[in-house]
């Protein structure tokens, strides 16, 4: 099968991926606006709908997190697997296209019950912080709290899922093995710290930009596939961009089993990792894979955001029609 590093190069280098992000959400505006002509009742289930973050359930927030992350995670997974091979400094074999849907596995079993737990927290937090509709405080420091649950159980799976990306791994189930054997626990949570340190101001930024562009793009708080996907693409933009070196130096202590250079495989935490970073690369380094990671999260959580407020809508008319007397 013909490499295909090459085409991702050539495709983030040119104006390519522009029409393929707008494809890509348009396809669930698309989705959501066809699902919304299938009712009658549509200014019942919009009034439900302004109400729904403090009235749905737990596990309609669950339940639309959980399709969010997978959705996210999955449609954007090979651009993912190109911005590991970009950041790790140590070298990799060729990537093909198959070898860019390696670990996706691991993701789908972690994304949805993390993002469940991520969705479902960050709507109950912001319940309680908020004083009002579109608090972008209250919503950062939802963002957080859900951050921390979402990553306790996400980060074992990120770290199987890029040693896949990298190794000729055959499962899930075998990496995870391999990986406990040679290096213990230890390697599913020694990124843990730093993960943290990236994904709870990416993920704050992220849910208080959202929320700031949702009340200048949407400030009745209707159902909106479009002002939802475009604040979702803002917010995904503005936390990636600021949080990059973060995210290189999360990388280097997740593969680091996988390198060749004994410095890269001794690293041992946050500090080390960054200064290694430094003398490989310079300031350079924080930065790699810095297109790639951008142009990953700017459709994910456009594609994210609007597949959980589609949920969430669907999930209310649902029960408002199902709660609603039939008409004579």
């Amino acid at each position: 099968m013909c490499g295909c590093q090459n085409v991702f190069v050539s495709i983030f280098e040119s104006k390519l991926y522009f029409p393929t992000i707008i494809i890509i959400t348009q396809y669930f505006s698309l989705v959501a606006c066809f699902s919304s002509l299938q009712t009658n009742r549509m200014d019942t289930i919009e009034d439900q709908y302004e109400s729904l973050g403090s009235n749905a359930s737990m596990s309609q927030n669950a339940i639309a997190g959980a399709f969010a992350g997978i959705g996210e995670h999955c449609l954007m997974y090979p651009i993912d697997a190109y911005k590991t091979r970009v950041q790790v400094l140590h070298k990799t074999k060729a990537l093909t296209l198959r070898k860019t849907w390696r670990g996706v596995y691991s993701v789908v079993m972690g994304a949805g019950p993390a993002h469940a737990l991520h969705f479902a927290t960050f709507e109950y937090c912001r319940a309680r912080f908020a004083n009002s509709t579109h608090d972008i405080v209250a919503s950062g420091a939802a963002g957080a709290c859900a951050t921390f649950v979402h990553d306790a159980l996400m980060t074992p799976f990120d770290v199987i899922k890029q040693r896949m990306q990298l190794a000729s791994y055959q499962s899930v189930r075998e990496c995870a093995r391999k990986v406990y054997a040679a290096e213990g626990w230890k390697a599913f949570y020694i990124s843990f710290p730093t993960t943290l340190s990236m994904s709870v101001p990416f993920q704050s930024i992220q849910f208080a930009m959202y929320d700031y562009a949702s009340g200048v793009l949407n400030p009745s708080n209707t159902y909106d596939p479009k002002s939802h996907m475009m604040a979702g693409a803002l917010a995904g933009v503005v936390a990636s961009s600021i949080t990059t070196p973060l995210d290189v130096i999360k990388t280097l202590l997740q593969t680091r089993g996988s390198a060749t250079d004994p410095r890269i495989r001794h690293c041992s935490g946050f500090w080390e990792a960054a200064k290694l970073i430094s003398e490989l690369h310079g300031s350079a380094g924080f930065f790699r894979g810095f297109k790639p990671r951008v142009l990953t999260h700017m459709p994910s959580t456009a594609i994210s955001w609007s597949v959980y407020e589609y949920f969430k809508w669907f999930l209310s008319s649902s029960n408002t029609l199902s709660a609603s007397p039939s008409s004579s």
